[in-house]
């Protein structure tokens, strides 16, 4: 068959095929999805992409978050075309950063001093060493449960089968160190005492409590943020958000703003740049000291350079998409169509008798099948029927839905009203699928 008479079908199958021969696990991840809804994705416009079969799907993983304002968004696409006539990196200053930093400092309440990283990973590796460089300790806490990127002192209690032997925990990955065990400390999360505990009886060994304050799906209950905020305050322990996900998505000063607890430093990605690689610590002046050349020796700074570092390509997508974030109504339009997929998704699972939750907040949550109710922390997460989940995701996928299936659906400013109609009528029919 002639290259001129092969189907969008065929093009797909092949791509795929080469795919599983070339690329390591036959995707770009940890995760790919079946045979029978796998896809090869041409292009995104807006709320939709579609896959070089030619089938269009509405889209509610938005590349993991990073599309917050849609595929290839006018004001983010003339952007970065300008830009990109006049050189794609210069590892120098640039302009393009220097905005972007300013207006990071702007909207995020611990936001004094900005240093630029490639990926949230490097943002949350890097914070934990300018923690350690300032305190002159080792250790660092995070909570069974949370994310933090795909480093070696992330990995560790983060899926685990059962409650880990607190304030120990095993490694996620094959490959990591077992000498950075004892530099990991984990609890659970949304147990202040249990937390607080912790950090008491290790304080002196701790330079840093990281945690995702919207933890996966998991809302903070009342009074936890702060508790850890106050113990790592009276230790000199510094604390650190990692917004990866919540920066910038659930209000325009994140989850800081969101939930009212302020941090010493907090990473940030996803939603910053407009759907290209970028990612930052943002921190306190006295905080981010350790990255300053200008004032300490060699030898005192935490090293964390990186060639393409506030790349100009990025910092410029980044400038327009704040700027698009920045206009009246575009988190009230975010909770009004998210708030509306929840609702719904939760009353078709009763309907065809599916105890159904979708924790969360309106712009980012989960579809869990479990009846446990609060969902907490990690464990109560446990309590979901995953196959139940996955088969259910996949009839979605069928119906050109696309979603990464037990993970998160990603809502962006783009998405309608009349998307999340159509999202749950096909949401009905998978319910009613599963019954079959």
């Amino acid at each position: 068959m002639t290259a001129s008479t092969t189907t969008t079908g065929e093009r797909q199958q092949q791509l795929l095929d080469v795919a599983a021969n070339t690329l390591a696990g036959g995707g770009l991840g940890l995760f790919q999805l079946p045979p029978e809804v796998n896809l090869v994705i041409a292009s995104g416009h807006g709320s939709r992409v579609t896959a070089v079969d030619g089938r269009e799907y509405l889209d509610y993983h938005l590349g993991s978050g990073p599309a917050f304002l849609g595929h290839a968004h006018p004001k983010i696409v003339a952007a970065v075309e300008a830009q990109v006539r006049k050189g794609s990196t210069y590892y120098f200053l640039n302009e393009p950063a220097i905005r972007l930093a300013e207006k990071l400092v702007a909207a995020i309440p611990c936001g004094e001093r900005v240093h630029f990283t490639g990926s949230g990973t490097e943002a949350t590796f890097f914070a934990l060493r300018v923690a350690r460089a300032l305190t002159g300790r080792h250790k660092i806490l995070k909570f069974e449960g949370g994310w933090h990127g795909m480093h070696d002192y992330a990995l560790w209690g983060t899926v685990p089968d059962g409650p880990s032997d607190y304030p120990h925990a095993k490694a996620d990955s094959a490959g990591i160190p077992p000498a950075i065990a004892d530099l990991v400390l984990v609890a659970p999360f949304n147990d202040p005492d249990a937390a607080v505990r912790i950090i008491d009886d290790h304080a002196r060994d701790l330079a840093a409590v990281i945690v995702e304050p919207l933890q996966r799906v998991l809302l903070p209950e009342p009074g936890f943020l702060a508790a850890v905020r106050a113990a790592c305050t009276r230790h000199g322990i510094v604390l650190v958000f990692d917004e990866v996900v919540t920066g910038f998505r659930i209000a325009w000063g994140g989850a800081q703003e969101r939930y009212g607890v302020v941090p010493d430093m907090a990473t940030y990605g996803k939603a910053i740049s407009g759907g290209f690689p970028l990612a930052a610590i943002v921190g306190r002046a006295e905080v981010m000291a350790p990255l300053d050349a200008r004032q300490r020796p060699r030898q005192d700074l935490a090293w964390a350079s990186g060639t393409l570092n506030g790349n100009p390509i990025s910092a410029a997508a980044g400038v327009a998409a704040l700027g698009v974030l920045e206009e009246p109504g575009a988190y009230d339009h975010l909770h009004a169509i998210g708030g509306r997929l929840r609702a719904g998704i939760t009353t078709l699972g009763d309907k065809h008798g599916y105890a159904v939750q979708c924790p969360g907040e309106d712009a980012v949550f989960g579809v869990r099948f479990t009846a446990r109710q609060p969902l907490r922390n990690w464990q109560d997460l446990l309590t979901a029927d995953r196959s139940l989940g996955f088969r259910w995701a996949i009839e979605l996928l069928k119906r050109n839905i696309l979603v990464n299936p037990n993970e998160k659906f990603y809502l962006s400013t783009v998405h309608s009203m009349d998307d999340i109609e159509q999202t749950l009528g096909v949401v009905d029919e998978a319910f009613e699928a599963l019954e079959q």
